[in-house]
């Protein structure tokens, strides 16, 4: 796929999703770049802003299969996986699939399951299968997770482990709308009605070709080692207790190659890695006691590390 069919393509998903969720061009950017990077997304807001309903307008962008998990504390690990049931009349064990067996998965509000089926996710997340009874069973190439979650209410929820955060690509908040797109929603139809008349403008082949591409995009050495210089100054940052690992390190050099692509250009340049870091990288760290208690957020820390470490000139 050439660049320029990228940027169509990526353009006309991004324009379907608008379409129901208003004001917020630069957060469908990150979800699409997840997209493309075949990375999970982590959607984190306050109830109403649209979290939910980003989700379904991206499915119904696609022409792929979705499905929706509405994560409750007595949702079984099974109930997300399948499971194997008894065949009487061939008299075997069958595999029947749960609802992760899709393109594009929605596991809603995922902070209310129990930690027990929260790591049912985790295999999947990351090897793109299941085990169940012992046996391995593939996911389709295409598997994306958009989980959701509502970061100020802890009453019935668990929070999830740095192993599960650490299977997203990207965290991503909404935010509330601006005043102009606020009355946008307010003059539009209902939400459903704009949800039912999206069209697919992108198949899955599509989205496969655009992650070829951004695979192929050009990094540099010196981009390659700003990242690992990066890596370095969270892993002795004084404000954190845990630092960026090996596979956050991939995470933002695919994330923002995924950018670069999606902005004309067959190379990455620092303005993509220093786009990213903060989405990539804030729900990755750990911070220190002092730093807690101080109450200073990751997303600080991070900023913190890019106005230390050096930027590359040139592409080197």
């Amino acid at each position: 796929m050439p660049t320029d069919s990228f940027a169509e393509t990526f353009s006309a998903v991004a324009a379907s999703v608008e379409q129901v969720l208003h004001g917020k061009p630069e957060v469908i950017e990150l979800v699409l770049i997840a997209l493309v990077a075949q990375g999970h997304v982590l959607i984190e807001d306050v109830p109403g802003v649209g979290k939910t309903s980003l989700a379904k307008a991206l499915a119904r962008s696609l022409d792929c299969t979705w499905r929706r998990v509405q994560f409750t504390p007595d949702l079984l690990p099974a109930d997300v996986v399948g499971g194997t049931v008894w065949d009487r009349d061939a008299a075997r064990f069958d595999f029947r699939p749960g609802p992760i067996f899709a393109n594009l998965v929605l596991a809603d509000e995922i902070n209310r399951a129990s930690p027990k089926t929260q790591s049912a996710l985790l295999e999947a997340m990351e090897e793109r299968q299941v085990t169940v009874d012992g046996v391995g069973h593939p996911l389709p190439s295409t598997f994306i997770v958009l989980a959701t979650q509502n970061p100020i209410e802890h009453t019935g929820t668990y929070p999830l482990p740095e192993s599960q955060l650490d299977r997203f690509l990207l965290r991503v908040g909404i935010g509330y709308p601006d005043r102009g797109a606020e009355l946008a929603i307010l003059d539009a139809p209902d939400s459903a009605h704009t949800l039912s008349l999206l069209r697919p403008v992108a198949a899955v082949r599509d989205i496969q070709a655009m992650a070829a591409v951004a695979r192929e995009t050009h990094v540099a050495p010196s981009l390659k080692g700003y990242i690992i210089d990066i890596a370095e100054a969270t892993r002795h940052h004084p404000a954190l207790d845990l630092g960026m690992s090996p596979r956050a390190s991939l995470a933002l050099m695919h994330a923002a190659r995924a950018r670069a692509v999606a902005s004309g250009r067959n190379y990455m340049v620092p303005d993509d890695v220093k786009a990213l870091a903060e989405p990539v990288l804030a729900h990755r760290l750990i911070r220190s006691g002092q730093a807690a208690m101080q109450g200073l957020d990751t997303r600080e820390i991070v900023a913190d590390v890019l106005r230390r470490v050096p930027v590359p000139s040139g592409r080197g």
